[in-house]
């Protein structure tokens, strides 16, 4: 039975289906309503529990401000992911608004009365359909409901329910009371009763009423941690602002209204919600468990994903519901009467609402997308990090070299798997795990509503099509199946060329990292001009993956450009060929739905690479989740916190064996099960920090063996250490020392047995001590903070307690030296405090710290005997280690032995000997250990002041070290060694779009602009010609050449005027003044029609290809040109800015900077430029045809300024300190990497994990709320375009222009609002790119070091000679690091002869090493000179000076690679050279010598030169040199050993050898050595010393002394004090001299009758004795 009989259910004209509408909608919304209300049973509910999951919050604003309270008390709730934890102690008291509940329940029972009044009053009345009968009771029903719900549950915030209910209520009264007034208007049917139109009216009313009240609630009440004054200043308005706020997005506006007027900074951005901040996410995140990392992110972001799905979809329905309105609209002015006239404004309007729904649809659907993108970034960030905190450490460890063709036992090597990820990365793969890896993921989730939403728009677009066009749309899609093949390839090629270019990319910032990280030695060996070369090719063959990248991105733009425009082209063909007639309004909606459906075309594809790009980095990011974790005795972030170990009193192991940690290779694991063969590893763990075995713990050449058979392991451990005592570990080197320390920590591998140890900070003693280890490594690790800082290491400040612990630690001498004493700031690994400084202030965090377990590795190394007497007496004896467990690795036996109660000492990795100082002395065996710990600790005293390394010679420069300057005035606030990185302030100057412009040549963007114009013009023409067409079908047409005279105005301005006082204008009047052409009918020649559009098309796709070509072209030129520019700039700069410029800002600008350049910089530009032109030309087609669209076109015009300056200005500032806020988690990241075993020995892992996530929240919050301006940006430009849309179609209306024009009108329309918002949204993106180019252009003039080489000027080529009796005269050199800076030398003049052996001394802040550094010319004399030779080096090139001299540092930095290509990197000497120099360092043996060079003998042609000195190697005096056995029981070492990133598989020794004979192959006549440090063990040191007596006597050698030992047998020695020559004499003179420096410093040595015996014999060898 029908409804309303005789009509169609969807005849809205008829009142009868109206009413039927207005009464079924509500009516089913509220029992749907009702029905979600009932409880389910149980059964059921437990069946549908795993789909209601998905929908429910991830996290709640309750919740999560329960999470960060709990986490901020350190008592996590632990909840699974199921549960949600209320916090009812957090819940301010919300009662409802009285006023906004009796307003709400009032107008409701208003509305429930009379809706049952009018049904009474029909059903007594008689004589209506049923449904005018029934409709009365159902909307009074309704109505009850709405009465009763505010009344049984009011809430202070909005009724979701309520407020649909009111929106359908509004939605149904608007069809019925526009029903009324569209049967008056265009049927003639009188109005209704005054008073039913009235009660409409006032329904209307009422429902405005109460849809105002819902709005104005706010959508959550704060909290008693939230201050309600702040909200909207500190704290986020996002959470409490109203319904209206959050549908208008006006809660953002304070923030832009902030941004427009004044520069933002940090304190004017206000804090995030809680429910996006890191660490509730984190929390919530850790207990979301899936089987993997995608299905966990998915799951924590389920609702989000699909209502940002859902939302997209009705996004994509009213988009294309505007083609729809264009068609109608066109049709009804192609045909008009009163009624099409009468619908085309009903569809205008619903057009305009569409516009208007669809733009609240991208908003809500953009930020739900943005706030799962904003978690997944955080989750990702502080998952990696936290992971860091856990996971074995891995650092140091050297890849396996695999063969490029088949194994070696014959099984092929699968080439694919070569880009999968592996476990086992390395600090830098971790840092980009973090820093681009979890952003590109991030990214994906913020953009895959473009993956769901453009299928459906393709298939919403071919539905529309099919009933516009019918199967002739269809014959254009065919093209794209033809094409697919052809995208498919072009897709995989991009794939491989995608990782090709990040390999490339990664190898180019792997030599770039090498270069800046030992910038200072490539200097010292003036290999700027070799290595820039190096990282040049590196660059070029990454320029040419760009190039493949490009040119591949070329062809899948043609290719995409040419399927559109042929799917147009074809699908119009056929439908005119089928004899079809081309009307206006198909043609426009037809081409309107084309364009519109051009882009998910091209998005697609592109897409499938995007998703295959971030599977990429989520395998990665999941593998190293997945790496092997340290265990929970370690851990106290895995530890649980109930219970306690019943061996909670003691440290200790038993029955241990341990190996260091290695990366098991899965793939070599199963084929060894296959093959039979025992599984190898990926690598070693090396020397990295503090983390693995230190210098003198291992050789680590035998860890490289390529065999494999030599493993280093603890074996048999069995010991418990003394409580409250001091135990002392000694040994020979490589015993196994540090690494006994290292598995106490639980720091190695274990094999077998057990770790009695249970970390517990919360247990406390008698004595104040927690049950927990503090330690301090052998290689001190540093933060970059102040030295106090570092000593409290996050503790409580307790000044009794800090002042004790300086004093113990011998520190204050130092602080007092220093301007800032102990605020002063610690650089990048310690780079401004000498070696036993940051020794001392390391081991005074471990002593400061109330751990009752104090692990001590040989901090009294790097100490003299004097200080280590100090430390013994006073600390190690003292007070602050009363009562606790210390176990010290030392050499100094007899030093400390009185202090210790317990000795262990290890030998071959086992346990030799232990037992209780008394017990062993009755045994006799302490004698003996004595004895040998004290032969390896003969050689490690120190000078009798702490001397600073050569790397603090520049950084001192900062004011903290070289200068010995006064101690600071009391409240002087401390000097910063490295600045805070600057950023700029406004919009980018023009001097930045200059530089850009003039490297990419102007030319080229000349070039495209003109290109862009052009494309344009056809874009227009191509809108005219399928007016032309349209209109094409009739006895002879017209073309109109757009010539309007002066007149056409007038009648356009007097048409407009009546059509604001009447619509009733005869149809199709056109007061226009054209020139025309006669065209011929379609219906006759449709392929002339058809041809000249596909020309026009074709044009458009190839300009669009042009355009690309030129933006490539100019972007290529620019990336080049800026980054040889920016490379030379930074490798020539001067060692001052190096040292107080952090590593990291400066290969930030190498990596991020640059790539940014490379890839979206042109992009940019080119698309601002394009969306400006498309803009314009929209302006300029609709005011041609409409001049009077000037008036509104003004003032939407000035709304658009308005708020693009206002967006612009906010959003220039928040990316800009995104871009500095982002910086320091890296760096801190990279920090804590390096030390972290440190951090977990002292527990401290949770401090630096919330201290990530505070950092992480700061980056986040400019970062989401850049994106919240842009969604605020997007909903005013989106409304204001509709308003245009809205007006232009009006104007089409007017009547007094063609459907053609109003076609051409109306799409120009359409796409001026997307183009302004697109120019507007680029702009901004393109100043952020612009700023890469400004952070670029501020390192284009840094302050440069004097020329590499004056032609003018070039010394000659025996310069300098070695026979000089002058080589080396300074003369009254004055030194200045800067001319406001104090002297650090005055008035200093010696002068030293050729082949002499010359030792410079001093105590800290003498300026040894600026002397050392100032014959190098790292700083030029501030007055007086340095002449070698007879040539003053200031007149010279400071290449021809360095590489005429050799400096040897004493940490030697060796490059990635083999040894071959560490000794000589450019290739000038043959192999039989490097061999010759390795075995006069004593690096190999004879037999492994004479072994090397025969069989390269046998494979080159020629003879190899005689060695420089004259003798063979073999003849060298070999004293000293170790036996076979002793070399060849380690693992060989050959010119292929692998060298690992830093050289951190060698010795320290090992590493001085290799520098050593780098300096041999050189020949040099002057050699500057600054001595290796004290941790030299006594081998090693016999080898450097008789390679110095052997190897340099045909050269002059200044030594940078650090013991006595090594120079008191030198020819003369000079002493530094206070920046002036004290002492120059021979050593037998000054030995002798009373109240000397020299003396005193031999008598503070403990040794000085043996110096003084070796200087008399050195003076009586001398005949000087």
């Amino acid at each position: 039975m029908p409804v309303c009989p005789g009509h169609r259910v969807d005849d809205l004209e008829n009142a009868c289906v109206r009413t039927f509408w207005s009464t079924v909608i509500p009516g089913a919304f509220v029992f749907l309503l009702c029905v979600a209300s009932i409880p389910l049973p149980a059964w059921l509910f437990n069946f549908i529990r795993p789909v209601t999951k998905l929908f429910r919050t991830y996290l709640t604003l309750t919740e999560a401000e329960a999470l960060d309270t709990s986490a901020e008390a350190g008592d996590p709730v632990l909840l699974d992911e199921d549960t949600s934890s209320p916090s009812p102690e957090l819940s301010r008291d919300a009662a409802p608004v009285l006023w906004k509940t009796l307003v709400l329940a009032w107008v409701a029972l208003l509305e429930t009365l009379v809706w049952l009044a009018v049904g009474l009053f029909y059903l007594i009345q008689g004589g209506n359909e049923t449904i005018f009968i029934l409709s009365p009771f159902i909307a009074a029903l309704a109505w009850l409901y709405a009465t009763v719900r505010p009344v049984l549950h009011p809430k202070p915030t909005p009724s979701y329910d309520l407020f649909s209910l009111y929106a359908v209520f509004f939605g149904v009264e608007v069809l019925s009371t526009g029903g009324i007034l569209y049967d008056k208007g265009v049927q003639g049917i009188p109005l209704p009763p005054t008073a039913i139109f009235a009660a409409h009216v006032a329904n209307l009313t009422a429902l405005v009423i109460l849809i105002a009240t819902v709005l104005s609630m706010p959508i959550n009440i704060p909290s008693e941690r939230v201050d309600e004054s702040e909200i909207g200043k500190s704290v986020s308005p996002e959470d409490f602002t109203s319904l209206w706020g959050w549908v208008t997005f006006s809660w953002v506006w304070p923030l832009i209204k902030r941004g427009t007027r004044d520069t933002l900074n940090e304190k004017d951005v206000w804090s995030l919600s809680p429910t996006i901040q890191s660490r509730p996410i984190f929390i919530k995140f850790n207990r979301t468990l899936r089987s993997t990392l995608l299905l966990r992110l998915c799951a924590a972001n389920s609702l989000d994903i699909m209502l940002d799905f859902t939302l997209s979809v009705v996004s994509v329905i009213f988009t294309y519901a505007g083609p729809y309105f264009l068609k109608q609209i066109l049709d009804s002015i192609t045909t008009p009467t009163p009624e099409t006239r009468s619908q085309a404004y009903i569809f205008a309007v619903l057009a305009f609402l569409c516009n208007i729904a669809k733009t609240q649809a991208d908003l809500q659907h953009l930020w739900f997308a943005r706030r799962a993108a904003t978690r997944v970034r955080s989750e990702l960030m502080a998952s990696i990090y936290d992971k860091a905190l856990k996971r074995k450490d891995f650092s140091g460890i050297v890849e396996k070299d695999m063969d490029k063709g088949n194994a070696s036992d014959g099984r092929k090597r699968d080439k694919s798997k070569d880009d999968d990820p592996k476990a086992g990365a390395d600090v830098g793969k971790i840092v980009n795990l973090m820093a681009g890896d979890a952003n590109r993921v991030s990214m994906m989730f913020a953009s895959i509503y473009l993956l769901y939403a453009s299928p459906f728009e393709v298939i919403i677009g071919s539905v529309f099509l099919y009933k516009l066009l019918g199967w002739s749309a269809f014959a254009g899609f065919l093209t794209i199946g033809l094409a697919w093949p052809l995208n498919s390839m072009l897709t995989k090629q991009g794939i491989t060329i995608n990782k090709g270019l990040s390999a490339s990319r990664d190898k180019r910032m792997g030599v770039v990292n090498e270069l800046i990280g030992a910038v200072k030695f490539i200097k010292f060996f003036a290999w700027e001009d070799r290595w820039i070369a190096r990282v040049e090719d590196a660059r070029k063959k990454e320029m040419s993956w760009l190039i493949k990248s490009r040119v591949n991105g070329l062809a899948f733009n043609l290719l995409w450009q040419m399927g559109s425009f042929l799917v147009s082209a074809i699908s119009l063909l056929v439908f005119v060929l089928r004899g079809n007639e081309l009307t206006i309004g198909t043609a426009f909606t037809a081409i309107a739905l084309f364009k519109m459906m051009r882009m998910p075309l091209n998005i697609i594809p592109a897409w499938i690479v995007q998703v295959l790009q971030t599977r990429v980095a989520i395998n990665r990011i999941g593998t190293y989740l997945e790496e092997d974790e340290v265990d929970e005795q370690v851990s106290s972030l895995k530890r649980a916190h109930s219970g306690s170990d019943a061996d909670a009193d003691v440290l200790g192991i038993e029955d241990g064996t341990f190996k260091w940690n290695e990366v098991e290779d899965k793939n070599e694991k199963e084929a060894a099960k296959k093959y039979g063969k025992k599984p190898s590893t990926t690598g070693l763990p090396s020397t990295a920090a503090d983390t693995a075995v230190d210098s003198e713990e291992v050789d680590r050449a035998s860890l490289t063996s390529e065999t494999g058979d030599h493993r280093f392991e603890l074996k048999d451990i069995s010991i418990v250490f003394p409580d409250s005592k001091l135990t002392l570990v000694t040994g020979p080197t490589a015993s196994g020392k540090t690494a006994l320390l290292m598995a106490l920590l639980g720091e190695l591998t274990k094999l077998s047995g057990r770790i009695i140890m249970a970390k517990d900070l919360s247990r406390v003693d008698e004595h104040g001590h927690t049950h927990s280890i503090s330690y301090a490594a052998q290689s001190p690790w540093l933060r970059h903070q102040s030295i106090k800082d570092n000593i409290l290491f996050g503790y409580p400040y307790d000044d009794e307690r800090y002042q004790a612990v300086i004093e113990a630690c011998a520190l204050q001498p130092d602080l007092d030296i220093l301007e800032d004493g102990d605020e002063t700031e610690i650089g990048a690994r310690g780079v401004n405090l000498s070696g036993g400084q940051k020794a001392r202030v390391a081991l005074a965090r471990a002593i400061y710290s109330r751990a009752k377990y104090v692990l001590l590795d040989d901090p009294l190394s790097a100490v003299d005997s004097h200080t280590a007497r100090f430390l013994f007496e006073k600390l190690l004896q003292g007070p602050l280690l009363a009562n606790r467990t210390v176990i010290l690795v030392t050499h100094h036996v007899d030093l400390v032995l009185p202090g210790a109660h317990y000795l262990v000492r290890m030998l071959d990795g086992r346990i030799d000997t232990q037992g209780t100082v008394a017990e062993l002395r009755e045994r006799g065996i302490l004698d003996e250990i004595t004895q040998e710990a004290e032969l390896e600790a003969a050689e490690k005293q120190a000078t009798a002041e702490e001397v600073p390394s050569a790397e603090e010679a520049v950084a001192n420069a900062a004011g903290s070290g070289e200068e010995a300057a006064e101690p600071a005035a009391e409240h002087k606030k401390p000097r910063k060694l490295i600045e805070d990185e600057q950023r700029e302030t406004g919009g980018i100057k023009w001097s930045i779009y200059n530089t850009y412009m003039k490297a990419s040549s102007y030319w080229t963007w000349v070039i495209m602009e003109l290109i862009i114009i052009l494309e344009q013009v056809l874009s227009v023409s191509e809108k005219v010609w399928m007016k032309t067409w349209g209109e094409a079908y009739g006895s002879q047409v017209h073309s109109h050449a757009y010539s309007y005279s002066a007149s056409s105005a007038v009648g356009q301005k007097v048409m407009l005027d009546s059509l604001l006082v009447s619509h009733n204008l005869a149809p199709g009047v056109h007061n226009q003044d054209f020139t025309a052409t006669s065209l011929p009918r379609a219906q006759d020649h449709p392929l002339f029609y058809i041809g000249i559009y596909a020309a026009l098309t074709f044009g458009l796709a190839l300009f669009n290809v042009l355009t690309a070509v030129m933006q490539f072209i100019g972007g290529f030129r620019a990336s080049k040109v800026l980054f040889t520019r920016l490379l030379d700039s930074v490798v020539r700069s001067t060692m001052r800015w190096h040292d107080t410029t952090p590593q990291g800002r400066i290969l930030n600008r190498f990596s991020k900077d640059v790539e940014t350049v490379d890839n979206s910089l042109p992009m940019s530009l080119h698309d601002v430029n394009k969306s400006f032109a498309i803009f314009a030309a929209s302006v300029i087609t609709v005011t041609f045809i409409f001049p009077l669209f000037l008036v509104p076109a003004f003032a939407i015009g000035l709304a658009y300024r308005a708020l693009a300056i206002g967006y612009l200005n906010t959003g220039r500032d928040l990316r800009r300190m995104e871009s500095n806020s982002r910086s320091p988690i890296f760096s801190g990241f990279s920090e804590l990497l390096e030390g972290i075993v440190t951090v977990r020995a002292f527990s401290a892992e949770q401090r630096f994990l919330d201290g990530l996530h505070s950092k992480i929240d700061l980056t986040t919050q400019m970062w989401y709320s850049f994106w919240m301006t842009n969604r605020w940006l997007l909903l005013n430009f989106d409304t204001l375009g509709a308003v245009a849309v809205f007006i232009t179609t009006l104007f089409a209306l007017s009547g007094y222009i063609s459907a053609g024009l109003a076609g051409v009108c109306i799409t120009s329309a359409m796409t001026f609002t997307l183009s302004i918002y697109q120019a507007c949204s680029g702009w901004t993106g393109l100043e952020l790119d612009l700023n890469s180019v400004e952070r670029l252009v501020e390192y284009l003039d840094l302050p440069q070091e004097p020329p590499a080489i004056i032609e003018s000027a070039r010394p000659p080529a025996y310069w300098p000679s070695s026979e000089s009796n002058r080589l080396i005269v300074v003369e009254d050199l004055v030194v200045k690091y800067a001319p406001d800076l104090p002297a650090v030398l005055h008035d200093v003049s010696f002068s030293l002869k050729g082949r002499e052996r010359v030792g410079l001394l001093g105590r800290t802040g003498s300026g040894k090493s600026t002397l050392a550094m100032s014959i190098l010319r790292f700083t030029d004399p501030t007055s007086g000179r340095i002449l070698i030779d007879g040539i003053d080096i200031t007149k010279i090139g400071v290449h021809d000076l360095r590489s005429r001299l050799t400096f040897i540092p004493q940490d030697a930095p060796l490059f990635s690679g083999t040894l071959r290509e560490n000794l000589d990197p450019f290739n000038e000497h043959d192999d039989i050279e490097c061999l010759d120099v390795l075995f006069r360092v004593q690096m190999i043996t004879e037999s492994a010598y004479q072994s090397q060079r025969s069989s390269r003998q046998a494979s080159r042609a020629g003879t190899r030169p005689s060695s420089p000195s004259g003798n063979s190697p073999s003849e060298a005096n070999s004293s000293a040199a170790p036996s076979v056995t002793d070399v060849e029981s380690k693992a060989p070492i050959s010119l292929e050993t692998q060298v690992s990133a830093g050289g951190v598989n060698f010795s320290q020794g090992q590493r001085q050898l290799i520098a050593m004979a780098r300096a041999l192959l050189r020949h040099s006549s002057i050699i500057v050595l600054d001595e290796a440090t004290s941790s030299i063990d006594f081998a090693t040191d016999s080898k450097i010393q008789a390679t110095i007596r052997e190897e340099f006597g045909s050269s002059l050698l200044l030594t940078v002394a650090h013991r006595l030992k090594t120079v008191i047998d030198y020819d003369r020695l000079i002493i530094l004090d206070k920046g002036s020559i004290a002492e120059f004499d021979t050593p037998w003179n000054l030995i002798r001299k009373e109240d000397g420096i020299f003396r005193s410093m031999c008598q503070n040595s403990g040794t000085f009758a043996e110096l003084e015996q070796a200087a008399k014999d050195k003076a009586a060898k001398d005949g000087l004795a």
